[in-house]
């Protein structure tokens, strides 16, 4: 069956768009395309009461213990949401988490009953010195790819940078992916694509055949551009 395309939208360190809450918002589900949010923590509840797909943007593997200034898998379930993202670049540079962190906090959510889209991607450095597969392929062997869960490529150099790939080397990257999945999985598990995503280029991005949408940054902030991006999303379908 073809996957069906999934726009997420990771608001980072900001508050909730103004009109995100709205009956016609562009971050709920339509024309066949799913939507997901990850907003901060203050607006999970919000994002939850008005009915948003809504994933949390960290969660540790512990239920409970020590950890101060940190929320479990266990307490984003028991919350309502359905989602978290796992391994996103920022957190990999900001709280210095390595690939086995990142694999702790997949299981924990998988255990939890979560669905994680788990982050992966290359450092500028990586990709200059054609060392970009090496790397990404390091990042997801490790994971439980046997369970169901959503990838997100992301090449840290494109985050945030105006700088992207071009669609053929996004492409090339998420048939890469694709193939290191098994093969009980392969063809059903979704892959992303994130880094400077915008409504001008989504289109192109979204008509390669293993790039199932997107993990929007920035432009996610912006409710008509959001927009935007899922009608290309639409459109590639079509």
């Amino acid at each position: 069956m073809p996957r069906t395309p999934l726009i997420a939208a990771n608001w980072k360190m900001n508050p909730a768009p103004e009109g995100a809450f709205a009956a016609d918002s562009p971050y709920r589900p339509q024309s066949g395309i799913e939507t997901m949010v990850f907003p901060t923590f203050f607006d999970l509840q919000p994002c939850l009461e008005a009915g948003l797909p809504t994933g949390a943007q960290y969660g540790h593997p512990d239920s409970v213990g020590a950890h101060t200034g940190d929320v479990s898998m266990t307490m984003i379930k028991k919350a309502g949401c359905p989602f978290v993202l796992c391994g996103h670049s920022e957190r990999r540079r900001d709280h210095h988490e390595e690939d086995s962190d990142v694999v702790a906090q997949a299981e924990a959510a998988l255990r939890n009953g979560l669905h994680p889209v788990i982050c992966v991607g290359e450092t500028e450095s990586e990709r200059r010195t054609k060392r970009h597969k090496q790397v990404v392929e390091r990042q997801v062997r490790v994971l439980p790819l046997r369970e169901v869960v959503t990838i997100a490529y992301e090449p840290v150099w494109a985050i945030g940078t105006g700088v992207t790939p071009t669609p053929e080397q996004a492409e090339d990257m998420h048939a890469f992916i694709r193939s290191l999945i098994p093969e009980a999985r392969r063809e059903s598990t979704r892959i992303l694509y994130g880094g400077s995503l915008t409504a001008e280029n989504a289109l192109e991005f979204f008509q390669q055949p293993d790039i199932d949408g997107g993990l929007v940054g920035g432009a996610s902030l912006k409710p008509a551009v959001f927009r935007e991006i899922v009608l290309a999303a639409v459109q590639a379908r079509s």
